[in-house]
Protein backbone atom coordinates (compact mmCIF):
# COMPACT_ATOMS: atom_id res chain seq x y z
CA UNK A 1 0.00 0.00 0.00
CA UNK A 2 2.92 2.76 0.98
CA UNK A 3 4.54 1.85 -3.07
CA UNK A 4 0.80 2.52 -4.40
CA UNK A 5 0.99 5.90 -2.36
CA UNK A 6 4.21 6.40 -3.10
CA UNK A 7 4.05 6.00 -6.96
CA UNK A 8 0.75 8.31 -7.04
CA UNK A 9 2.08 11.32 -4.99
CA UNK A 10 5.84 11.59 -5.26
CA UNK A 11 7.57 11.47 -7.52
CA UNK A 12 11.54 12.16 -6.54
CA UNK A 13 11.55 8.16 -4.98
CA UNK A 14 11.04 7.06 -8.57
CA UNK A 15 8.35 7.50 -11.41
CA UNK A 16 4.88 8.49 -10.54
CA UNK A 17 1.74 6.63 -11.72
CA UNK A 18 1.46 8.71 -14.39
CA UNK A 19 5.13 8.22 -15.54
CA UNK A 20 4.49 4.79 -16.01
CA UNK A 21 1.15 4.95 -17.68
CA UNK A 22 2.48 7.79 -20.32
CA UNK A 23 5.51 4.97 -21.16
CA UNK A 24 3.57 2.03 -21.21
CA UNK A 25 1.00 3.77 -23.80
CA UNK A 26 3.23 5.73 -25.94
CA UNK A 27 7.43 5.04 -24.86
CA UNK A 28 9.58 2.33 -26.27
CA UNK A 29 12.41 1.33 -24.28
CA UNK A 30 16.12 2.21 -26.09
CA UNK A 31 18.00 1.09 -23.25
CA UNK A 32 19.46 0.97 -20.03
CA UNK A 33 22.41 2.45 -18.04
CA UNK A 34 24.70 0.27 -15.93
CA UNK A 35 23.35 2.33 -12.80
CA UNK A 36 19.89 0.67 -13.58
CA UNK A 37 18.20 3.93 -15.31
CA UNK A 38 15.70 3.62 -18.21
CA UNK A 39 16.00 5.26 -21.55
CA UNK A 40 12.67 5.92 -23.67
CA UNK A 41 11.48 7.60 -26.79
CA UNK A 42 8.11 7.89 -28.23
CA UNK A 43 7.44 4.98 -30.51
CA UNK A 44 9.01 4.74 -33.74
CA UNK A 45 11.21 7.79 -32.93
CA UNK A 46 7.62 9.87 -34.11
CA UNK A 47 8.55 13.97 -33.65
CA UNK A 48 6.36 15.92 -31.09
CA UNK A 49 4.45 18.39 -33.24
CA UNK A 50 4.44 21.17 -29.86
CA UNK A 51 8.37 20.23 -29.16
CA UNK A 52 9.28 19.98 -33.05
CA UNK A 53 11.66 16.71 -31.95
CA UNK A 54 11.91 13.54 -30.67
CA UNK A 55 10.29 13.14 -27.15
CA UNK A 56 13.09 11.38 -24.76
CA UNK A 57 13.00 10.16 -20.85
CA UNK A 58 14.69 8.64 -18.44
CA UNK A 59 13.16 6.68 -15.62
CA UNK A 60 14.98 6.45 -12.59
CA UNK A 61 16.42 3.07 -11.09
CA UNK A 62 16.13 4.54 -7.16
CA UNK A 63 15.96 7.90 -6.14
CA UNK A 64 15.33 10.53 -8.88
CA UNK A 65 18.58 12.77 -9.21
CA UNK A 66 19.56 13.85 -12.80
CA UNK A 67 23.44 13.71 -12.10
CA UNK A 68 23.09 10.00 -12.38
CA UNK A 69 22.43 10.60 -16.12
CA UNK A 70 25.90 9.19 -17.64
CA UNK A 71 27.73 10.86 -20.12
CA UNK A 72 26.90 8.84 -23.11
CA UNK A 73 23.48 9.04 -22.34
CA UNK A 74 23.11 12.70 -21.50
CA UNK A 75 23.61 13.47 -25.14
CA UNK A 76 21.17 11.59 -26.35
CA UNK A 77 18.47 12.67 -24.07
CA UNK A 78 19.23 16.58 -24.78
CA UNK A 79 18.66 15.71 -28.41
CA UNK A 80 22.70 16.39 -28.61
CA UNK A 81 23.48 13.16 -30.70
CA UNK A 82 20.43 10.85 -32.74
CA UNK A 83 22.16 7.94 -32.01
CA UNK A 84 21.97 6.28 -28.47
CA UNK A 85 24.77 4.61 -26.89
CA UNK A 86 23.67 0.79 -27.19
CA UNK A 87 23.43 1.49 -30.97
CA UNK A 88 27.34 2.63 -31.31
CA UNK A 89 30.40 1.76 -29.69
CA UNK A 90 30.54 4.57 -26.77
CA UNK A 91 34.01 4.85 -25.87
CA UNK A 92 34.49 7.28 -22.87
CA UNK A 93 37.24 9.74 -22.56
CA UNK A 94 39.78 10.26 -20.17
CA UNK A 95 38.47 13.04 -18.57
CA UNK A 96 34.91 10.99 -17.81
CA UNK A 97 34.78 10.28 -14.34
CA UNK A 98 32.37 8.02 -12.40
CA UNK A 99 29.49 9.75 -10.85
CA UNK A 100 29.25 10.63 -7.72
CA UNK A 101 26.53 11.39 -5.83
CA UNK A 102 25.20 14.87 -4.60
CA UNK A 103 26.82 15.33 -1.38
CA UNK A 104 25.21 18.91 -0.71
CA UNK A 105 23.72 18.52 3.31
CA UNK A 106 25.90 15.25 4.03
CA UNK A 107 28.88 15.47 6.65
CA UNK A 108 30.54 14.41 3.82
CA UNK A 109 29.69 17.96 1.30
CA UNK A 110 31.99 20.38 0.13
CA UNK A 111 33.41 22.95 3.16
CA UNK A 112 35.35 25.41 1.66
CA UNK A 113 37.90 26.79 4.07
CA UNK A 114 36.71 30.01 6.02
CA UNK A 115 32.99 28.00 6.19
CA UNK A 116 31.36 28.07 9.52
CA UNK A 117 30.79 24.16 8.82
CA UNK A 118 34.55 23.03 8.10
CA UNK A 119 36.85 21.93 10.68
CA UNK A 120 39.65 24.63 10.18
CA UNK A 121 39.79 28.26 11.63
CA UNK A 122 39.31 31.13 8.90
CA UNK A 123 42.14 32.69 8.19
CA UNK A 124 42.61 36.61 9.09
CA UNK A 125 41.27 39.55 7.41
CA UNK A 126 44.34 40.45 4.76
CA UNK A 127 43.69 44.06 4.98
CA UNK A 128 42.80 44.43 0.68
CA UNK A 129 38.85 44.95 1.53
CA UNK A 130 37.80 48.03 0.96
CA UNK A 131 33.71 48.37 1.78
CA UNK A 132 31.84 50.24 -0.84
CA UNK A 133 29.91 52.81 0.71
CA UNK A 134 26.88 55.23 -0.90
CA UNK A 135 28.55 58.63 -2.31
CA UNK A 136 31.89 57.81 -2.03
Amino acid sequence: MKLFLLRIFTWWNGFTFGTQLWTWRFGELVGTDDQGNRYFRTKGGKIDPTLGFERRWVLYNGYAEPSRVPPEWHGWLHNVVDVPPTQESFTPREWMKPHQPNRTGTPLAHRPTGSTLSTGRRPKATGDYQPWTPGA
